[in-house]
């Protein structure tokens, strides 16, 4: 891995201030309405195996569990200091959610493994081209006819979200950012493979303004490398594409 892959900015941009992420979420970025639409967008079933991709403090991961008794809920982050209070916070309630350190470039779970990837809040955190291998991975994990579910950070709707996602995108980084602010983020996702891709709700916010999109990973994955036979040409096979680095 290079230093994107390996480097990530904690879910309040700085570590000493993880303690209060929970409260800064729910305060500034309509954090339950946000949560429930994107738990109803998953359309969960009992013995769904869902991913909660960067869970954070697992507030996502605890909403799906609670939200469908019976699906299998695993969580995954980067971020040590996240994770145990994750475990916390499902010890508390009761929970039985599995998390896991992992970093979103390289998941630690073998091809097919879920059949829902839900993610809140993450994806703005990664530079382009961990963002592009993080949907890719996505993509890869999940069953076919699987789907992919997340609420971050899109376009501005107007000038006055455009003023208060500077917030956003002074902590956590411009390049990080411009995919969001230029309403980029269904296309990367898109570009991962995924098909039926839509923004289902907007959300305005106080830092901005929050989609939810979604996604489906097609019943019949098309090859990677098709063979393109030319009017007089013997057929040439395209170079693979190149995987995520490990």
């Amino acid at each position: 891995m290079n230093d994107e892959d390996t480097a990530f900015v904690p879910g309040a941009g700085f570590h000493r201030l993880t303690p209060l992420y929970d409260p800064l979420v729910a305060l500034t970025c309509r954090d339950r309405a946000v949560k429930r639409g994107l738990v109803a967008a998953a359309d969960l079933r009992p013995g769904q195996r869902v991913l909660d991709l960067g869970c954070g403090t697992g507030t996502l991961a605890l909403r799906v569990e609670e939200a469908c008794p019976g699906v299998q809920v695993s969580g995954v982050d980067a971020d040590p200091r996240m994770l145990r209070a994750a475990a916390a916070k499902a010890a508390r309630r009761g929970r039985e959610v599995a998390f896991v350190r992992g970093f979103a470039q390289s998941l630690p779970f073998p091809d097919g493994a879920f059949d829902r990837v839900v993610s809140g809040l993450f994806f703005h955190h990664l530079g382009p081209a961990a963002k592009a291998a993080a949907f890719r991975e996505a993509f890869r994990v999940l069953a076919a006819g699987g789907e992919l579910h997340l609420a971050d950070w899109g376009r501005p709707a107007g000038p006055l979200m455009r003023l208060l996602f500077l917030g956003v995108r002074l902590l956590d980084g411009f390049a990080n950012t411009a995919a969001h602010a230029a309403g980029e983020l269904p296309g990367l996702v898109a570009g991962a493979g995924f098909t039926g891709v839509r923004v289902r709700q907007r959300f305005a916010t106080v830092f901005g303004t929050l989609e939810v999109v979604s996604a489906v990973k097609p019943a019949v994955t098309p090859p990677s490398d098709p063979i393109r036979v030319g009017p007089s040409t013997e057929p040439t096979s395209r170079p693979p594409r190149a995987g995520v680095a490990e």
